[in-house]
């Protein structure tokens, strides 16, 4: 990671880098201790960074005040911190220098799985927990190619030939010189950004979004533009005030099955941001990844489904199989204008040199499938959309928990009180949850958690136990919180004004 550089403008960041330290065995005061003591040895805290204060790092953990002083006194005994009246707690100076500087995610989304299985329940990173049974059948039965070096950057012929006839099919005429095979659709963001993106350019966000993208465009220097998300999507007049005013260089946006929100944003408002980005020259990006996962309704009829953005013009489309069939299938592809992709392929060529060819063979077959495996997928999720809503309106009542029409996620508001800190308290009870805060551009949405439904029934009860657990320790009534539990929270307001996604 890169090292960090104190005082904060936001504490989120250094909660964040500590993880799951909370999550081991011993008195909570030795663990956040060894948590900081890896990140001074490591050089993220680089000598004379000045830490938090004592009452606002406790604040931000929910732990009690002495957790924190004693956590700083243990690392002041090693010589690693120095604290002095008026002056605050700084890294000392004799600690390791710092290495050279990376660039290294600090977003709990990807930090979780960065961590070693001890028992939490991760309820936050949405993929589905195992492959579907036409993915080893397609290994099984497949050829490798005789003469072939193996080396695609733009993608399988066949497979971008497969993505394209797919396009087709949803009303979108394309070709395979308008496709790129990318390393899941992270990948594809990633592309986007270094070729579009240079410092200090902006880039039209949604507010919420999904975090992953925030963090590439924070990588690339980039200045975001944040329009929020309500019940059906971007605010488009808003996003075209933003367009025409500061001409970022890119629009991101997630149309269908909002991520985290789940809002499905209309035909109508969607041709119209995309005649305004077109009008204005600004590169549209529209993530598809969960375009496909809408719920079937009691009839078992699928919820119709909506031309892509890319029908109402110039669109870059990013998608990936990850949602559907599995994440440990790394396909993911961008659909746009054939002279972009062929400079994106340039691009990835001097990265990897393409994808896993047994991967995208394998790709291609599970293409020719995609309605039987999409309908599956779907049966699973719905039911534990459902099973999950029902388990919170059991144990957690209080929490404004509104249905999803498809997707991975429920997006959730507390009644009171902030999901950063929240989810401190979750993590020592077991569960892990992705605070609103860390999707926010705007710095909103701090009441708000998302979880995701694709766990077993079993798993989820017990994630809910442990969260309605971790609740009451974290915020008995919405005026007096337990020792230890954390900031005051606010009073509940009269109406919550809860997404519907």
């Amino acid at each position: 990671m890169e090292p960090i550089s104190f005082p904060l403008d936001d504490l989120d960041d250094l909660v964040a880098r500590l993880g799951r330290w909370s999550a081991g065995r011993g008195p909570l005061y030795l663990l956040l201790a060894a948590r900081f003591r890896q990140l001074i040895d490591e050089g993220l805290l680089p000598p004379g960074a000045a830490l938090p204060p004592d009452r606002r790092l406790a604040a931000a953990l929910a732990v009690g005040r002495t957790t924190v002083v004693a956590a700083y006194d243990t690392l002041r005994q090693e010589g690693r911190l120095v604290r002095r009246q008026g002056s605050g707690t700084r890294v000392a100076s004799a600690a390791l220098p710092p290495g050279p500087r990376v660039r290294e995610t600090s977003n709990p989304l990807f930090l979780h799985l960065l961590e070693a299985p001890d028992g939490v329940i991760l309820l936050s990173c949405a993929a589905p927990v195992g492959p579907p049974p036409q993915l080893a059948e397609a290994y099984r039965t497949m050829s490798l190619p005789d003469a072939d070096l193996g080396y695609h950057p733009a993608g399988l012929p066949e497979l971008r030939t497969a993505i394209a006839e797919r396009y087709g099919v949803r009303g979108v005429p394309t070709g395979p010189e308008q496709i790129l095979v990318t390393t899941g659709a992270q990948q594809a963001l990633a592309l986007l950004t270094r070729l579009l993106v240079a410092p200090g350019d902006g880039v039209l966000v949604e507010s919420p979004t999904y975090p992953g993208a925030l963090d590439l465009f924070r990588e690339a220097a980039a200045v975001p533009c944040p329009v929020t998300v309500g019940p059906d999507g971007i605010d488009v007049t808003e996003a075209v005030r933003v367009m025409d005013r500061q001409r970022p260089a890119l629009a991101y946006v997630v149309p269908r099955f909002q991520n985290p929100t789940g809002a499905v944003l209309p035909p109508l408002p969607g041709r119209r941001l995309v005649e305004a980005a077109n009008a204005l020259g600004v590169p549209l990006v529209d993530d598809e990844v969960l375009a496909d996962l809408a719920f079937v309704t009691g009839s078992g009829e699928g919820l119709p489904e909506p031309p892509p953005l890319s029908a109402f013009g110039e669109v870059v489309g990013v998608g990936s199989l990850s949602k559907v069939v599995w994440g440990g299938l790394r396909i993911g592809w961008v659909r746009g204008p054939a002279a972009l992709v062929a400079r994106l392929a340039r691009l990835k060529a001097i990265h990897d040199l393409g994808c896993d060819v047994p991967a995208q063979l394998a790709a291609t077959r599970l293409l020719g499938e995609y309605g039987t495996i999409v309908a599956g997928r779907v049966r699973t999720l719905r039911s534990g959309h459902d099973h999950l809503r029902a388990e919170l309106a059991r144990l957690l009542p209080s929490w404004s928990c509104p249905a999803a029409s498809g997707g991975q996620t429920l997006w959730v508001r507390l009644p009171y009180g902030d999901g950063v800190a929240f989810a401190q308290v979750a993590l020592r009870h077991g569960v892990a949850v992705l605070p609103g805060a860390t999707m926010d551009a705007l710095g909103g949405s701090t009441r708000c958690l998302r979880l995701h439904f694709l766990l077993p029934p079993d798993v989820l009860s017990e994630a809910v136990r442990r969260l309605a657990a971790a609740w009451r320790e974290y915020a008995p009534t919405p005026h007096a919180p337990g020792p230890g539990s954390g900031p005051a929270p606010e009073p509940a307001p009269a109406a919550l004004n809860a997404i519907t996604v």
